[in-house]
């Protein structure tokens, strides 16, 4: 869950949606969603974060981790640049 704030911006950024909106569709508070985001919430619950998901229309699930990456995470890396 490194970048899980990151994530939930970059999807709820699609959606076109504020943390304003996010906070209030899900009864949050604002600072809340913000503090998600940014990382500066030490613990996150994971009920909030499946509900924001949820809302962006994304799901949580887990995964093994692997120990060579796959073509898309090369990709993302920019691999050969």
């Amino acid at each position: 869950m490194d970048n899980i704030g990151e994530t939930i911006r970059k999807l709820r950024k699609a959606k076109r949606y504020t943390q304003g909106d996010v906070a209030s569709r899900l009864q949050m508070s604002r600072a809340t969603i913000s503090g998600i985001e940014n990382g500066t919430v030490s613990e996150i619950g994971i009920r909030k974060v499946e509900a924001i998901l949820n809302l962006l229309g994304h799901t949580l699930a887990v995964v093994p981790k692997s120990r060579r990456p796959t073509l898309d995470q090369l990709k993302d890396q920019n691999f050969h640049d």
